[in-house]
């Protein structure tokens, strides 16, 4: 079970990414209060981990409704949580988030930015979705999947911490910091991704 835990919260933690989110948090909400910034941050977390949880319980469910395998979705979120992870290794991920925040600080009648873009995409987006329901669906039992649960909760409340604290941390880790820790995760998504591939192609072989 320890083993389960790590791996879901390792998964979780790099697709999320709670460190960072906070720096474009931290430029979203610059010109909002502290009650305002915190307000946020707790809706925008409480938004995500309700849209994680829904498809954590139903996606497979609504995977089997379209008739689509689970070896392939597996398949198909494996391919794509690699195309973030390339981005993560190169910046690009980074680049269209602050791209992304940019775009809304110039658009001032946008003020609440708890349900977009920090609830979806930035915590809940594909690769988070797709994540949690493959650790879900491939979990034997409820009590695997309380684990997974467990580990998701734990990345939602690092999440959370890491808006709250956005500020005052990106002084102190920085922007070269940032970077560094950015593409060693996406390194680590990478194997993860691979891995995912590897093992919906070994499953639909052996269902041949």
């Amino acid at each position: 079970m320890i083993d389960l835990f790590i791996s879901a919260f390792v998964t979780l933690f790099v697709v999320i990414d709670p460190p960072g989110c906070a720096p474009i948090y931290a430029s979203l909400s610059s010109g909002a209060s502290d009650a305002q910034r915190r307000s946020m941050a707790i809706r925008a977390v409480l938004i995500a981990g309700g849209i994680l949880f829904f498809f954590a319980m139903f996606g497979e469910a609504l995977l089997s409704f379209l008739h689509i395998d689970l070896d392939s979705f597996r398949i198909a979120g494996g391919i794509m949580l690699f195309i973030i992870a390339v981005d993560m290794v190169f910046e690009r991920r980074t680049e269209r988030r602050h791209d992304r925040a940019e775009r809304i600080r110039a658009t001032p009648e946008v003020e609440d930015v708890s349900v977009f873009p920090m609830a979806m995409p930035m915590i809940a987006g594909p690769g988070s979705i797709a994540s949690v329901m493959l650790l879900v669906a491939q979990s034997d039992g409820l009590p695997r999947a309380m684990v997974i649960f467990g580990a998701l909760v734990l990345v939602l409340l690092l999440t959370l911490a890491a808006l709250l604290l956005a500020a005052p941390m990106m002084k102190v880790i920085g922007a070269k910091a940032e970077t560094v820790v950015t593409r060693l995760l996406g390194v680590l998504l990478a194997a993860l991704a691979a891995q995912f591939v590897i093992d919906g192609l070994k499953a639909s072989f052996v269902s041949l």
